[in-house]
């Protein structure tokens, strides 16, 4: 099936905008009718749906264009995708380390609030496991 930049956009849900930012970036090679009005076809679906997992993931616009580089060069690149994909994989590990930590602090302080509230009082301590 194929679609129309309006539609493509719809379904991908990102502007008519980003898509031609991703082409003009050499992200995004979309085919053109006789009248050279864009085409996106359900291949193209996958591509950009990875594209922005790869952004939200951090991936910066040099990284980006990097990964594409290589995707269009074929197998002999495969391992240079992989390291690029195993170090951001390893920030978002870490991010998320830091997420979780932040998360629990949250947590503990909305705890000792709630105990507060009914009564109990006592000092809260921002990383309790920590030799002071």
């Amino acid at each position: 099936m194929t679609y129309s930049i309006g539609e493509f956009a719809e379904l991908v849900g990102v502007a008519t905008s980003t898509l031609r930012y991703y082409e003009n970036e050499e992200l995004l090679a979309p085919q053109r009718d006789e009248n050279n009005i864009r085409i996106f076809t359900d291949a193209d679906i996958g591509w950009v749906q990875f594209l922005l997992h790869l952004k939200d993931a951090g991936m910066t616009m040099a990284e980006l264009k990097q990964y594409t580089k290589w995707r269009s060069m074929g197998e002999e690149t495969i391992h240079d995708r992989m390291e690029l994909l195993e170090k951001r994989q390893d920030l978002v590990k870490q991010d998320i380390e830091n997420l979780q930590r932040n998360l629990d602090i949250i947590s503990r302080k909305l705890a000792f609030y709630h105990d507060q509230l009914n009564g109990d009082k006592y000092e809260f301590v921002l990383y309790p496991n920590e030799e002071e």
